[in-house]
């Protein structure tokens, strides 16, 4: 099975277990003399075969990401990491350009004028710059995440 196999599976384990957890709600409580709808008790059962599926599948996702190395010798674990950081950094660049956009409302001139305190013009390149950086990587993993094989 490739890496990117195993992300679907566990993404739809994580999606089948809430849908579990929203049955089993349903379903806590009936009226006295009524029966549930389905039985809590198979629903449980269930919901334990599907956590340790899904236990499973990420420490194999997990050993994967740790062992298989990128063209660039990165493992797969580091690259995500670092794909983190570059969003994480062009979040708050992001953030930094909207606070800087100032917007005068001023009506008279004897209201206060407020002015920027960066270069928003090197902000936005270096927030691009980030974004370039983030597609290419994110690009670089999904490729190998269909490209190697998961480990089991």
């Amino acid at each position: 099975m490739k890496l990117a196999e195993a992300l679907i599976l566990r993404s739809d384990r994580k999606k089948r277990l809430e849908l579990l957890r929203e049955r089993l709600s349903r379903i806590a409580r009936v009226q006295e003399g009524d029966l549930p709808a389905e039985d809590p008790n198979a629903l449980l059962d269930e919901v334990e075969r599907t956590a340790a599926d899904l236990v499973r599948l990420v420490r194999q996702i997990n050993r994967t990401n740790a062992t298989v190395r990128l063209d660039d010798g990165r493992t797969i674990a580091d690259a995500i990491a670092d794909r983190d950081d570059l969003q994480l950094r062009r979040s708050v660049l992001n953030g930094l350009l909207q606070a800087a956009a100032i917007k005068q409302d001023r009506y008279t001139k004897s209201e206060v004028r407020f002015q920027t305190t960066v270069d928003v013009g090197a902000l936005q390149k270096r927030a691009d710059d980030l974004a370039r950086e983030y597609r290419e990587l994110d690009t670089t993993i999904q490729a190998a995440n269909w490209r190697f094989d998961l480990i089991e």
